[in-house]
């Protein structure tokens, strides 16, 4: 007969060690217990008091339970708290972003801080709800620190110093006592490492480490940020050492273990400075209105083994990170740019996915996941794509000329796929991006929007449809798996969103119960090349929660998706990869053995939040270089008079986005015909006097006034 201790572990129903803890303090009966009072209950024998004990600790660690200041451990939920990380904001307060993506976020007030910064994972109180306001907390115990180091301006005093963080959602100054300045003078950029954290009524406490230059110097702006990220630029030793060790020749006897698919044609679509090409695609025509879509992604599982040291690296990355100059990737070049991507002629393994849909009316037929052995046709750039797919460019469907039919059967059924996924609910926001060229110095020369036509619509449908497609398999299985989850949104910043679109005659229906994707694509479709446009997107984008990976399905509600996940990315995205071991394994043996499911159970959680937390790291860190360097092609511009659009009104004045997208403020002291006040619900100034109104959306001319590139910040003043 087992004992209590080995039923944590060798259960007949498969439940984990982690999920039979985790049952027990559910029961209602339950009361917070010691580790002693938990290692008796359980009748743990002395030589395994290290598994449950490390085993709280993860989960502790995790947020699935609370250890409280007498060392009882319990439910969070029981004790009204919530793990999750804190987002910060520059004007001192912050909101929780539960782990759990079906809850609301949590307002955070700065006397609730408790010393928590922006990004740290927590466990919040629930304070009272008070009627009308959303839910708000204080922070009772920080679980991990995510900035250990700052970056910033130094300011100097003769007996102390000062690092004011680049970052302006980390609201603390850094203070620096003399002896760890280490050299550094008044206006450089520096990397300060905290000694001491802050708390309620004291700053952190940290010492110099780095001094990257003044600021002004070039190239320093952007190696800041990259700090920031407290990211290494080049691969450990040990890593590199591994890379050295890989084969990239395909052995014979590989190739025999996969389907072959080398003479299937098939072509990469990319944008014209990609390097890691980790998706291509083939198309069929099969007949009787039946088309077999494949999507072939880079199989880099083969390379990066789970537990090496180049996994761990991956891992610790999480993601590669695009920034305006550079690449920081996830993996090192010789697999990211060399042997996983899908050069054209070479031969490559991957894993096939093929989806072969009816179209009229589209529905799927049947899928099949195979791992495979391919050789791409064609390097294919979105603008050769389009040259032959809407311009008719005769010389680039001379060069293509066998794949163009091809290329035409693909745009018909990203059609059909397009319309489906848009009937079906999904919400299509439509932002501009933006990229910025520069010179050898670093100095900003042009800003080029971006296009997302028919040629990147097409690869982002095809993706899409081999994620829904990856996952739902996978489920149906009953393996555990990393989703990509986006919760439906809060009903109370549903509410302050539909509040808002009444003033442009705008209303959705029966927000109480919840909203359908379906109802918001409709608003979004009802406003399209309508003045008041870019503003309702904008806002409600704003009432949206952020998608997330996590190991439990939710669904994706922005894709209208029950099913979805990231498959279509391993050389970029850690989680990409963790997918395709699962999917290998499963593909192999048709099942996955007991110890597997309760090891990825166990590891699955923590790669999932620390995946999410890094992808959060990156997009600040692209959106940041981006937004710097479009501040600075600002900065001989001062004087000069251009047309935008209002973006963004608050009590302090409104925001402008001029067609180029850089945004400014016109502050409300410099609208001198007039006293302006600011109407909450309308989000919108209006003069005392002569009651002029500013509001989203209405178009302004404006001069540039003044540049700051230190806080990011450029001011306009209005011409009337």
């Amino acid at each position: 007969m087992p004992n209590r201790s080995e039923a944590l572990y060798r259960d007949d129903h498969f439940m984990s060690a982690r999920e039979k803890i985790l049952k027990f303090m559910g029961n209602q009966a339950y009361r917070p217990m010691t580790e002693k009072e938990l290692l008796a209950e359980f009748n743990i024998p002395k030589d395994q008091y290290k598994f449950m004990q490390k085993l709280l600790h993860e989960l502790v660690e995790e947020g699935f339970i609370f250890q409280d200041k007498s060392g009882r451990y319990g439910l969070p939920e029981k004790m009204d708290l919530v793990a999750g990380r804190l987002e910060g904001n520059q004007q001192g307060f912050g909101f929780l972003i539960p782990d759990d993506p079906t809850r609301e976020d949590i307002f955070i007030s700065r006397e609730n801080m408790q010393g928590a910064m922006h990004n740290d994972k927590v466990f919040v109180r629930i304070l009272p709800h008070l009627s009308g306001k959303r839910q708000e907390g204080e922070v009772v115990k920080i679980l991990e620190r995510a900035n250990h180091r700052i970056v910033g301006n130094f300011e100097r005093n003769r007996y102390f110093g000062f690092v004011v963080p680049d970052n302006k959602r980390i609201f603390y100054d850094l203070f620096i006592p003399k002896e760890e300045m280490r050299g550094a003078r008044q206006g450089q950029k520096v990397v300060a490492e905290i000694t001491r954290w802050p708390d309620s009524k004291r700053n952190p406490e940290g010492r110099i480490v780095e001094i990257l230059g003044f600021k002004e110097e070039p190239g320093v702006d952007i190696e800041a940020i990259i700090r920031q990220l407290d990211l290494p630029q080049e691969f450990p030793a040990e890593v590199l050492r591994e890379v050295e060790k890989l084969s990239f020749e395909i052995p014979a006897e590989e190739i025999e273990k996969r389907c072959d698919l080398r003479q299937l044609p098939m072509v990469t679509i990319d944008g014209a400075d990609a390097k890691d090409l980790d998706d291509a695609v083939s198309i069929e025509d099969l007949g009787e209105g039946l088309l077999r879509l494949g999507v072939h992604i880079a199989d880099v599982s083969h390379y990066v083994q789970e537990g090496s040291a180049l996994d761990r690296e991956a891992l610790n990355r999480g993601t590669s990170i695009y920034l305006v100059d550079r690449v920081i990737p996830m993996l090192p070049g010789e697999l990211s740019n060399g042997i996983c991507s899908l050069n054209p002629r070479e031969d490559r393994l991957a894993i096939s996915v093929f989806i072969t849909y009816q179209l009229e009316p589209l529905k799927i037929i049947e899928h099949e996941i195979v791992p495979s052995v391919i050789k791409t046709n064609y390097r294919l750039t979105y603008d050769e794509v389009g040259e032959i797919l809407l311009d008719n460019n005769q010389e680039v469907i001379a060069r293509y000329r066998d794949f163009v039919p091809r290329l035409k059967l693909m745009n018909r059924l990203r059609q059909e796929l397009r319309e489906e996924r848009f009937n079906s609910g999904s919400i299509d926001f439509d932002f501009p991006e933006v990229k910025v060229r520069l010179d050898e110095e670093g100095k900003p020369v042009e800003l080029i929007k971006l296009k997302h036509g028919i040629p990147e619509q097409l690869i982002e449908e095809f993706m899409i449809a081999a994620n829904r497609v990856v996952t739902e398999d996978m489920s149906w299985r009953e393996v555990p798996f990393i989703f990509r989850v986006h919760d439906q949104p809060d009903v109370d910043r549903l509410l302050e969103f539909n509040q808002f679109i009444r003033n442009f005659g705008y209303h959705l229906k029966g927000l109480n119960n919840g909203v359908h994707p379906r109802e918001l694509q409709d608003l979004l479709e009802a406003v399209a090349d309508r003045p008041e446009e870019r503003v309702i997107n904008t806002m409600l984008l704003r009432s949206m929660k952020k998608a997330v990976y996590s190991p439990q399905n939710i669904g994706h509600f922005g894709l209208a998706l029950d099913y979805y996940t990231h498959f279509t990315s391993p050389i970029r995205r850690y989680p990409d990869l963790m997918i395709h071991r699962i999917i290998k394994e499963v593909l192999a043996k048709g099942y996955l053995s007991k110890k597997r499911i309760e090891e990825l159970e166990s590891r699955l959680y923590q790669i999932a939040e620390h995946s999410s937390l890094q992808e959060r790291k990156a997009m600040e860190a692209e959106r940041d270089s981006v937004e710097l360097k479009k501040i600075e092609y600002m900065e001989d511009k001062v004087g000069q008079e251009f047309t935008g659009i209002i973006s963004g009104v608050t009590n302090f004045g409104f925001f402008v986005e001029l067609e180029n997208t850089v945004e400014g403020l016109v502050h409300v002291e410099s609208l001198r015909a007039d006293y302006y006040h600011y109407d909450q619900e309308q989000q919108c100034l209006i003069g005392e006097r002569l009651r002029k109104v500013y509001r989203f959306g209405d178009k302004v001319r404006v001069r540039v006034n003044h540049v700051n590139l230190d806080e990011r910040q450029l001011d306009f003043v209005l011409v009337e």
